[in-house]
């Protein structure tokens, strides 16, 4: 398993409200994360991709996600992580899952693409339960 600060980071960009496929009416009002996000780290600062695709990037790893509410769902090892999230101007804050305390990300720009010939990873299992509104990629 990653270390969890890594997990989080990740969990943190893939906030984003990604493809269109899922939305609902109060999918609409769930904000926009897409971009690139950087937080520091035990070992330096950590940059994340959030792609409107429902993919994130953070080194060579790509994932996919999902979001309810104020909930994040990463999908990493086939199973899906839930963490809680904050959102205040260009600043992300993530806690729960697996963080022993919250992690901040700040968007330092927009996203770049999904490397070519790299598909989003697929979807494990069933998908997290939702409470409110819903995006998701593909």
């Amino acid at each position: 398993m990653k270390a969890p600060w890594l997990v989080a980071a990740v969990a943190l960009a893939l906030v984003g409200p990604g493809a269109l496929a899922a939305q609902t009416p109060s999918a609409s009002k769930l904000p926009d994360l897409s971009g690139t996000w950087q937080a520091d780290s035990p070992d330096g600062p950590i940059t994340v991709v959030v792609r409107p695709d429902s993919s994130a990037s953070f080194g060579d790893e790509i994932v996919r996600w999902r979001i309810a509410s104020d909930t994040v769902y990463l999908a990493i090892g086939g199973e899906w992580l839930a963490y809680n999230f904050v959102l205040r101007n260009s600043s992300l804050t993530l806690s729960g899952g697996d963080l022993e305390e919250p992690i901040t990300l700040a968007r330092i720009g927009p996203p770049t693409p999904r490397p070519d010939g790299v598909p989003v990873p697929p979807v494990p299992g069933t998908p997290p339960a939702t409470t409110g509104g819903v995006r998701a990629g593909p």
